[in-house]
């Protein structure tokens, strides 16, 4: 896990730099905080192939900020943070008998293809597709029984949505994403390891509203 984790390091470190560093000519830059929820999550936490857990929605907050030109290619760097991700609360699987703190957190670099209709300016919509790289972390703190546990892995998302613009500078979006989580655990497929939290074949959906401020030009 240590090896894979520093190649995603590596990989979002330079994901993070060339989204910083390249500006298209007559970059728009979009700037959204949003909220929303995650749902249909399922992850296999134990390494057990067997043993796969589905995890309820829950709400999720974070913000993006994206670079795009006239054209129709863009850039974008997100981040995400869902709180109390792991813990079941419905039915029969409601986990009363101990305190238990858990989250999941995303840091990702996307390409985005976006279309503006009505132009680049003024009032128009921006429908995109867009999809990247980087850093997923999954946590889970034991209030006083275990010890704390937690993963740091790649991942990959992919997804859409559109930009509705009221103004030059304001407008809303709406968002779909999917995310996977990239790790392996099981280092030689036979022995499950109990005690590595791991997020194998972890993966869910994230849907968002955000209000996007555009500056620049």
């Amino acid at each position: 896990m240590k090896s894979g984790m520093k190649h995603g390091l590596r990989l979002a470190m330079v994901v993070l730099f060339v989204i910083t560093t390249v500006k298209p000519a007559s970059a728009d830059w979009l700037l959204t905080p949003y909220l929303g929820i995650v749902f249909g999550g399922a992850a296999n936490t134990v390494d057990i192939d067997t043993l796969d857990e589905a995890f309820e929605q829950r709400a999720v907050f974070g913000g993006s900020l994206a670079t795009m030109g006239s054209g129709i290619f863009g850039l974008e760097f997100d981040f995400a943070y869902a709180p109390n991700f792991f813990q079941l609360t419905e039915g029969g699987g409601d986990f009363e008998f101990f305190d238990v703190n858990s989250s999941v957190t995303t840091l990702m670099g996307n390409v985005i293809i976006g279309v503006p209709i009505g132009g680049t300016s003024g009032v128009g919509v921006r429908p995109y597709v867009t999809g990247g790289v980087g850093l997923m972390r999954g946590s889970v703190q034991f209030e006083d029984l275990f010890e704390d546990l937690s993963s740091n892995d790649l991942a990959v998302s992919f997804g859409g949505g559109a930009h509705v613009f009221f103004s030059d500078t304001l407008g809303l979006r709406g968002d779909v994403r999917y995310f996977r989580g990239l790790q392996n655990n099981d280092d030689d497929g036979t022995v499950p390891e109990f005690t590595d939290f791991g997020l194998d074949d972890f993966h869910f959906w994230r849907a968002t509203i955000g209000l996007t401020v555009r500056f620049g030009g």
